[in-house]
C-alpha cells in the first residue's frame, strides 16, 4: 500500500464528498424531467425488491426469535416473561427491521450496482450512451434509486412481520406462552411515533443504497480492478452511511415526536 500525504487525503475525501452531494442532487432532479424510463424502474423494482426476500426473510424471522430469546433471559429474573412480546415488537418496528433489512439490502445491491455500472464504465458503453444522446445518469441511474426507495420501504414492512413471527415461534415453542396474547402484547405496545419512526428510515436508507452503489460503479476506473475495487467500496460506504444516518435520524426523530 503506497503512502500518501495526510493534505492530499484530506482533498480527496472532501472532494469525494462533494461529487457525491452533486451526484444525488442530480439523481433526484431527473425524477422530474423527461422521459421517466417506468419499464426500466419495473424491471430494477423486481430485480431489488422480490430479489431481496428471500435473505430478508431469514434475516427477520431469526432476528426476531434471538431477540425473544434474549428478552426471555432477562424479562424471567424479574416475572415478567408475558412482555415479550412487547419487546420483540418495539426493537424490530423502531430499529432492527429497518436496519437489518437496509444491511442485507446494501450488502447485495449496491455491490451489483456498482460492478454492473462499472463494467459499463470500462467497457465504454456509458460513453456510447452519450454519443447516442441518452442521458446515463437518467436512464441508468434514476430508476435504480426510485425502485429501491420504494422497495425497501415494503421489504422493511415483510421484514418486521416475519420477525415478529420468529418472536412468536421461539415464545410458543421454547416459553410456552399463549399466541393471542403475545400479539395482543406486541400489537397493544406499538404507538404512532414508533411505526412512523419505523417506516421514514427506509425511504432515507433506501437512497444511501441506491445513490452509493451507482456512484461507485459510475466512477470506476482502472479496468476490471477498478470494477472489484468499486464494488467493495460501495458496500463499505453504504452500510458505514446506513448506520451512522441511524443514530442522528434516530436522534432528530426523538427530538421532534413526542416519545412517551
Amino acid at each position: 500500500m503506497e503512502l500518501t500525504s495526510p493534505t492530499y487525503l484530506a482533498k480527496e475525501t472532501v472532494q469525494t464528498v462533494q461529487d457525491y452531494v452533486l451526484f444525488c442532487a442530480q439523481a433526484i432532479a431527473n425524477f422530474f424531467r423527461q422521459p421517466l424510463y417506468l419499464g426500466d424502474m419495473v424491471m430494477q423494482a423486481d430485480t431489488i425488491g422480490v430479489g431481496s426476500l428471500p435473505i430478508v426473510v431469514l434475516t427477520g424471522f431469526f432476528t426476531g426469535a434471538v431477540l425473544a430469546l434474549q428478552a426471555s433471559n432477562t424479562l424471567e429474573r424479574f416475572g415478567s416473561i408475558t412482555l415479550v412480546g412487547q419487546l420483540v415488537s418495539s426493537s424490530m418496528v423502531r430499529e432492527l427491521g429497518p436496519v437489518l433489512t437496509s444491511l442485507m439490502v446494501a450488502g447485495r445491491n449496491s455491490s451489483g450496482m456498482a460492478s454492473e455500472l462499472g463494467s459499463m464504465v470500462v467497457t465504454e458503453q456509458i460513453d456510447a450512451m452519450r454519443s447516442l444522446g441518452t442521458d446515463p445518469m437518467k436512464k441508468l441511474v434514476t430508476p435504480r434509486v426510485v425502485a429501491t426507495v420504494f422497495m425497501l420501504f415494503f421489504l422493511t414492512i415483510i421484514s418486521d412481520l416475519v420477525g415478529l413471527t420468529g418472536g412468536l415461534f421461539i415464545a410458543k415453542v421454547l416459553l410456552r406462552l399463549d399466541a393471542r396474547q403475545y400479539w395482543y402484547n406486541a400489537w397493544q405496545t406499538l404507538i404512532f411515533q414508533d411505526v412512523f419512526m419505523g417506516l421514514i428510515k427506509p425511504v432515507l436508507f433506501g437512497f444511501v443504497i441506491a445513490t452509493i452503489g451507482c456512484f461507485y460503479g459510475m466512477n470506476a476506473r482502472g479496468g476490471t480492478q477498478g470494477v472489484g475495487r468499486a464494488t467493495t467500496q460501495a458496500v463499505v460506504a453504504a452500510s458505514v452511511l446506513i448506520l451512522a444516518f441511524d443514530l442522528f435520524l434516530t436522534r432528530l426523530l426523538m427530538a421532534t415526536l413526542s416519545f412517551h
